[in-house]
């Protein structure tokens, strides 16, 4: 059964409702979701914030967020889970934020550096994941490891 399948067994299952914003993978999770008959059963919103500008003006994240930690970080993730969450008071909130290259990323900071986060009413987890690879690999790397944090 592919991780999709997993995931949309899992919340309807549960009638459990998931809205997700993503930003380095560009829809790639949407994609994989949609692709299964009957998603619209559990997932009712995906969001490509990939301007800063969006993610505070959709999302809710507050600019000073970007200002201090930078837009490719454990808080903003946090903050764009909490935010398409609460847009459609969905069950979970999913985000994906990071650095998918060939160029853009620093000692600090470098290509393949990835947050994702998980946000329910009760709380909001976010983890830190470093992938290899090229711009594409880094993404669907970021989209597999996102499905699988939603399955279980």
């Amino acid at each position: 059964m592919r991780i999709e399948q997993k995931v949309f067994k899992k919340f309807t299952q549960r009638a459990q409702t998931l809205a997700i914003a993503e930003s380095c993978t560009g829809g790639l999770i949407g994609d994989r979701l949609t692709n299964i008959a009957g998603a619209s059963a559990f997932f009712l919103l995906g969001i490509i914030a990939y301007d800063n500008a969006a993610k505070t003006k959709l999302l809710g994240v507050p600019s000073s967020l970007f200002e201090t930690h930078g837009a490719v970080s454990k808080p903003v993730a946090s903050a764009m889970a909490q935010g398409v969450r609460k847009l459609l008071k969905t069950d979970y909130g999913l985000s994906v934020t990071g650095i998918a290259g060939p160029g853009g990323g620093s000692k600090t900071k470098p290509v393949g550096l990835v947050f994702i986060a998980v946000s329910t009413k009760q709380k909001t987890s976010v983890k830190e994941f470093l992938f290899k690879g090229t711009r594409l690999a880094v993404k669907n790397q970021a989209c597999q490891t996102a499905l699988k944090m939603l399955a279980k």
